[in-house]
């Protein structure tokens, strides 16, 4: 397993619901945040008005690669790599890759921190995460603490920089607030103490509709 595949298995589930769920994730994380500039939230596209063929585009490994910032090469290793671990399979109806969002939970909750470990590191300049993003904002921050960021030249928010599970994450969270939200669940996970780790899982099984 590598780091990108958590994205790709994120990104999936963003998809799976902005295309083909009946009702949205909750107010309370689909936003327009603005810590980096040019990334705008795109109209919601309703699975009915798309003919088959255009969902296929969608989820192919070229468009995959373009809404990741990950190589079509790369794209593919992870798929394989995921399918063959039961964290990925292709939907019985819909014949498109779909995450296993359960197991996927309990990766998040249990191993994720352990094999993908995360540290604060320089002063930088980036987009924040964690405790600081727009998800978990004023829910569990100290005054005075210095936020963890994905380091980021157009980034708005100076903090601690963290190395992100992918490089291009400014990419994969473009135009997609709930893909935002995942992900900076995910590194509160890894960055967390107990209670914000907690309430990141929380969060993250409300968010793909599951339970641990």
């Amino acid at each position: 397993m590598k780091s990108q595949d958590i994205v790709v298995l994120l990104k999936l589930i963003s998809m799976h619901q902005t295309f083909f769920s009946e009702k949205d994730v909750g107010d309370q994380v689909l936003f327009v945040h603005d810590e980096y500039e040019g990334n705008k939230v795109s109209e919601k596209v309703k699975h009915k008005d798309l003919a088959p063929v255009d969902i296929d585009k969608l989820f192919s490994v070229r468009a995959l690669a373009f809404t990741t910032g990950i190589s079509k090469t790369q794209i593919s290793l992870s798929l394989q790599r995921m399918e063959q671990v039961g964290l990925q399979k292709l939907d019985r109806k819909l014949k498109l890759p779909k995450t296993n969002s359960k197991a996927l939970l309990e990766f998040l909750a249990y191993g994720i921190r352990y094999v993908f470990p995360a540290k604060k590191r320089e002063l930088a300049r980036g987009i924040a995460t964690s405790i600081a993003a727009p998800v978990l904002k004023n829910k569990l921050m100290s005054a005075g603490e210095l936020v963890p960021v994905w380091p980021n030249a157009e980034g708005k928010t100076k903090g601690l920089s963290i190395e992100p599970l992918h490089p291009n994450v400014d990419k994969a969270i473009s135009a997609d607030p709930r893909m935002y939200a995942f992900l900076a669940l995910t590194d509160a996970i890894r960055l967390g103490n107990p209670r914000e780790r907690n309430m990141a899982i929380d969060m993250l099984a409300r968010l793909f509709k599951v339970s641990l």
